[in-house]
């Protein structure tokens, strides 16, 4: 029998890749404690949801979900300066790689939780979520691995609360089998609505876009991607 108590599996990989160089190390150490969530009133892990004051939150407030090397993250924090950006990645390579892009820009519209996403959105007050991106999930191909994909109907159940209504959620991936999953779950959620009218809306990437890191592993490896925009339903 399932313990309904227990934790999400976890739908990411490994935390950590090859050693940090030094600077990068004292990135993770003098620039990351600057960047977490809290001074926005968002929750950190161990926090109960009292603690978020929505007076807090910037207001517009994007997040996206599993950055990887942040080059997208940081490309869209430039773009709006004035748009509240979050950026959860538990992998340590990964955030390295973003605190590189924040101190070189100089950005001040970005913060950092290095922990399941799901705990996050556990803490954050109902609609306060203008745009949520998830771009590249890991795609766990094998079937018996299909269970820890993040997305499924308790991500996007959280998600449907936590977004306001007419909010966008823009997902791209790399494997066919994957794409199709998301279809799958998305379609009959009830608290979205795909954008699609025609094939090129999903073939296409949408405006603002630039290629991360993994999209262009794909390329090398002749797969090509798949790029979708879902709306929030009004309540």
């Amino acid at each position: 029998m399932v313990d309904p108590t227990a934790s999400p599996l976890r739908s990411f990989g490994r935390r950590k890749g090859r050693r940090l160089r030094t600077h990068a190390q004292e990135l993770m150490e003098e620039l990351l404690p600057k960047l977490g969530v809290g001074d926005w009133g968002l929750g950190i892990r161990g926090e109960p949801s009292y603690l978020n004051p929505q007076s807090l939150m910037p207001n517009p407030l994007w997040l996206e979900i599993g950055f990887g090397g942040g080059e997208h993250l940081a490309h869209i924090a430039s773009l709006y300066p004035d748009i509240a950006m979050v950026g959860c990645e538990p992998y340590v390579n990964g955030i390295s790689g973003l605190l590189k892009h924040v101190e070189t820009n100089d950005t001040k519209n970005i913060r950092v939780y290095t922990d399941d996403v799901r705990e996050l959105l556990a803490t954050m007050p109902d609609a306060c979520l203008d745009r949520v991106y998830i771009l590249y999930p890991d795609p766990w191909p094998k079937s018996r691995h299909h269970k820890r994909r993040l997305i499924q109907k308790p991500l996007l159940d959280a998600l449907g609360r936590v977004m306001k209504p007419k909010a966008e959620l823009r997902i791209a991936t790399d494997w066919d089998d994957y794409a199709t999953w998301i279809l799958e779950q998305l379609l009959p959620h009830p608290a979205f609505a795909w954008t699609a009218e025609k094939a090129t809306d999903w073939t296409q990437a949408w405006e603002e876009w630039i290629p991360t890191r993994y999209e262009q592993k794909a390329r090398r490896e002749g797969r090509t991607s798949s790029y979708f925009r879902f709306i929030r339903r009004p309540s």
